[in-house]
């Protein structure tokens, strides 16, 4: 995980501890004041999420205990792998798009962050400018070249 995706998650775990947990915990109490708990739908709803953010508690706190931190800013070569920038150039429409490959907690399509787990990901890995890619996608086989990559 690069140093940037480990403070987001940081973030977020502290977010959850410290805003999101205290606020679930007052909906619940606030909740049982109003009675009955078998028919009290803003009871059922506080504690679903209650759940849902133990879940993720659980779930980044082990993805922080086990992350490896990588400084993309010391990373160099020619191929493409955790960290590379990769442009690509769709070799139907022609059109060029520019992915950052990181894992999978970093990943945002919005932000054009690719898990290295994802398809496009692990067509990449290994492959250099110039290569041609097949990727297998929800709509069928796309191929893309590689136009270029770098790190920084």
């Amino acid at each position: 995980m690069t140093a940037e995706g480990h403070a987001i998650l940081q973030d977020e775990l502290r977010n959850l501890k410290s805003i999101e947990r205290p606020a679930v915990i007052k909906a619940i109490a606030a909740a049982r004041e109003h009675g009955d708990l078998s028919e009290n739908a803003e009871y059922h709803a506080a504690r679903e999420r209650q759940s849902f953010i133990e879940g993720r508690i659980g779930e980044l706190e082990d993805a922080s205990k086990r992350a490896e931190i990588i400084d993309t800013a010391k990373l160099s070569g020619k191929t493409a792998r955790f960290g590379a920038k990769v442009k690509l150039s769709d070799e139907d429409t022609g059109n060029e798009t520019t992915y950052q490959l990181v894992g999978e907690f970093e990943a945002d399509l919005k932000k054009n962050k690719i898990s290295i787990a994802s398809p496009i990901g692990k067509a990449l890995i290994g492959r250099s400018s110039g290569d041609s890619v097949e990727v297998q996608t929800p709509n069928g086989i796309r191929y893309y070249e590689i136009v270029s990559v770098r790190f920084k």
